[in-house]
């Protein structure tokens, strides 16, 4: 039988008024504001180039995600500096701002990733950001500088009353040695790293369970469903938000079916881009509103 773990409610989080005043707003006035979350993220073009709109060029301007959002009624869209400083003021108050603040390209070799800052905390509040969010890569070889600049994103967030989403992703060379970034160690790892550095959310992958006896003891033997293991992560995040991330473009049935997973699980919410805006519009609505009605048996 599984064990049943609950989400934490603001309450469990122990925010600071201004923090609790912004995820409010995107948990219970935008969205299905019920207390879940679904996220628009369009940082695809930094992280990995033009590539991600070939499949619908309309996706390329984003004013096609901004109007996504607000039609889908997302409960907020996540980009970088450029794409809010150029497009973000016609849509401002119309939906929640999620600011990325570090960033790389894909271009050079993922055995020693780091993401340098590409704005402020300041700056998500000048443009009137509900949140930030911030790329960890857990197990780089440069995880000490990435820490290290995380912990002053996290002191800045504190100060403004800053809602911290990271985007904790297990890379390396040593991750790869290990089992893999999607394992259940690397993930069950990134979301533990979240917790214990401060993040208020968490974006992660579904850990992938297939037998993989590269992962560390007793990860490499345990012999558990998809369920059961975003359980696992979901309690290894404690008082932190966890949000499951989409990932490449997959069938309607199957998205449907991961999200319902990922919300059993006791997850807060979903991060879906690419499963979205890589349809024409009216595609893209229509598989949204079947998350929302799904959303719907999870409010708290």
């Amino acid at each position: 039988m599984l064990t049943k773990v609950s989400r934490p409610s603001l309450d469990d989080l122990g925010l600071s008024p201004g923090k609790r005043a912004r995820l409010h707003r995107m948990l219970y006035e935008y969205g299905p504001a019920n207390g879940t979350l679904l996220l628009l993220p369009i940082d695809q073009g930094l992280e990995h180039g033009p590539v991600d709109f070939f499949d619908n060029p309309d996706s390329i301007d984003p004013d096609f995600q901004y109007e996504l959002a607000l039609d889908g009624n997302y409960s907020g869209i996540a980009l970088h500096y450029g794409l809010a400083s150029k497009y973000f003021a016609k849509y401002a108050g119309k939906i929640p701002l999620v600011l990325k603040i570090n960033g790389k390209t894909n271009i050079p070799s993922d055995d020693d990733p780091f993401s340098p800052l590409t704005a402020t905390v300041e700056d998500a509040v000048r443009l009137g950001a509900d949140a930030v969010g911030y790329t960890l890569y857990v197990g780089s070889p440069s995880q000490g500088e990435d820490i290290a600049q995380l912990t002053d994103v996290r002191d800045e967030c504190d100060r403004y009353g800053m809602p911290l989403i990271v985007w904790a992703y297990p890379r390396g060379a040593a991750i790869k040695a290990k089992g893999g970034q999607d394992s259940l160690y690397a993930v069950d790892y990134a979301a533990r790293v979240a917790c214990e550095l401060g993040a208020d959310v968490v974006k992660l992958n579904v850990p992938k369970v297939e037998a993989n006896d590269k992962q560390p003891k007793p990860y490499g033997t345990m012999t558990i469903g998809e369920e059961e293991a975003l359980r696992k992560v979901v309690k290894s995040a404690g008082r932190t938000l966890v949000l499951i991330s989409g990932g490449s473009k997959i069938s309607d049935d199957d998205l449907v079916h991961k999200a319902r997973l990922a919300m059993e699980a006791g997850v807060t919410g979903l991060i879906f881009g690419r499963n979205m805006w890589q349809r024409k519009h009216d595609g893209a609505l229509a598989i949204t509103s079947r998350i929302h009605e799904m959303l719907k048996g999870y409010s708290g």
